[in-house]
């Protein structure tokens, strides 16, 4: 990754080989980049958090529309789908979210949010734009391979909860899609722009967030003999529980307890009734998850149970978030297409990563794999020397700051050629004459197998 020539704008292989297969559909990226940078500019400006993104699904619904997609709106509230239908081959699913952040943006740049509060602080402009692009492409490319593309663009990511209400809405029980034999997503980190990470099988967290409610008795801080004290409860717990990873889990697993908030009282010397706390739980596998949120349940309970407490503590989930989970053998097929057109030197193995995601949702809904990859999305050069200078937590904003804002132009580049590039390699190739199939070259049949 410290080498000069790993990050930084790519262009696919121009050899016999791709130049009659993604590298022609790419092809057409160069006339349309500027045109995705002021869509990208626009949306950054203007970003709306989960099921209220109504501009930015109008504007996808639009350009879907204008490529010869089925588009249906209003899933889940904000959610567009789009479907282009070519011919027999596999359906492949291509997913971006859309939500911004509850975050004031610090970047100073020209096209900075001009909504009070508010900020793509994650990428999610990126990914819309992204996905935009790639749609575009395939659409003008269609004679180039045959099956169904399904293009998503998915509200509320952020609070988990996106995925699910589009699958509740009827996605694929209502047929608003056909179910996908393949589930393809990404998205942008702080990498170096050109670059993409991956991992194969759990790759990104289970995330639960939990809010808990400590009763206790309230009374006069002047005597609290006569209280039963809901914040020494919920402090001993919030000490307690970060034993859970400690001593309740095995080292070869891993798991994240973080308790984020702590609420209790408005005075000085009045002792409060109620206490009440919020967690973060994340987890790589279905047993240490359902382990670890046992153990704070029971820590909990036992806090309150020990300081006397006439009622057990209340639980509620704020969101919940599965594992992310790659398909080894479509991660396999879709580097090797990667590599054949951008070179080994942009891949890199990275994670698991202790962030969450919904995107798994829709493809385990439909039985299909998933591969999600990262997209590297920060200037090349600032990131070659904060590497250099072991300064990458320093010097690089990671997704949710402020000044998280990736470089715009390599970044959308990578970002379309990746999503376009991984289609072709899971849609079938379209139907050649004899003549045409007699050559060397083209794919083998378990890459149109898909």
């Amino acid at each position: 990754m410290s080498d000069s020539d790993t990050t930084g704008p790519t262009r696919p292989t121009d050899d016999a080989e791709h130049s009659d297969g993604p590298a022609a559909v790419l092809a057409p990226l160069d006339d349309r980049l500027a045109d995705l940078v002021a869509l990208y500019e626009d949306l950054h400006r203007h970003p709306e958090l989960g099921f209220q993104e109504t501009r930015t699904a109008a504007e996808a619904a639009r350009r879907l529309t204008g490529c010869g997609y089925d588009v249906t709106t209003g899933i889940a509230e904000t959610g567009v789908v789009g479907v282009l239908r070519n011919g027999p081959g596999p359906v492949v699913l291509l997913r971006a979210d859309m939500d911004a952040l509850p975050v004031t943006e610090n970047s100073g740049l020209e096209y900075a949010s001009t909504v009070p509060g508010r900020m793509h602080a994650c990428g999610h402009d990126v990914h819309v734009t992204c996905l935009l692009g790639a749609a575009d492409l395939l659409a003008a490319g269609r004679d180039r391979w045959s099956g169904t593309l399904v293009v998503l663009f998915q509200p509320a990511e952020e609070v988990g909860s996106g995925a699910r209400a589009m699958l509740d809405a009827g996605l694929y029980s209502k047929g608003l899609v056909p179910t996908p034999d393949v589930v393809l997503a990404q998205h942008v980190a702080p990498f170096g722009a050109g670059l993409l990470a991956y991992c194969p099988g759990p790759c990104m967290a289970a995330a639960d967030s939990l809010e808990i409610t400590f009763h206790g008795t309230g009374g006069h801080g002047s005597r609290p003999e006569t209280t039963v004290d809901p914040i020494l409860m919920a402090a001993a717990f919030v000490q307690r529980v970060q034993s859970v990873v400690a001593r309740e889990v095995a080292p070869q697993d891993r798991a994240v307890v973080s308790v984020g908030s702590f609420h209790a009282g408005d005075g000085a010397n009045v002792i409060p009734d109620r206490a009440v706390v919020r967690l973060s739980v994340r987890t790589f596998d279905e047993t240490v998850r359902t382990a670890v949120l046992a153990a704070v349940d029971r820590i909990a309970r036992a806090e309150a149970a020990a300081s006397g407490a006439d009622r057990a503590p209340e639980t509620e989930v704020l969101d919940s978030f599965p594992v992310t989970v790659n398909d080894p053998a479509i991660l396999r097929q879709v580097n090797e297409q990667f590599t054949g057109l951008f070179g080994e030197q942009r891949l890199f193995a990275y994670g698991p990563a202790t962030g969450s995601e919904d995107a798994g949702l829709l493809a385990t809904a439909a039985g299909a794999p998933l591969y999600y990859w990262w997209l590297g999305g920060w200037d090349p050069e600032e990131f070659r020397t904060a590497l250099a200078a072991g300064r990458l937590a320093q010097d690089i904003p990671s997704n949710h700051s402020p000044y998280f804002v990736p470089v715009v132009r390599p970044t959308l580049t990578m970002g379309v050629q990746a999503l376009t590039a991984a289609a072709l390699n899971q849609l079938a190739p379209a139907e050649r004459t004899p003549a045409e199939t007699a050559g060397p070259g083209g794919r083998d049949g378990a890459a149109a197998a898909g």
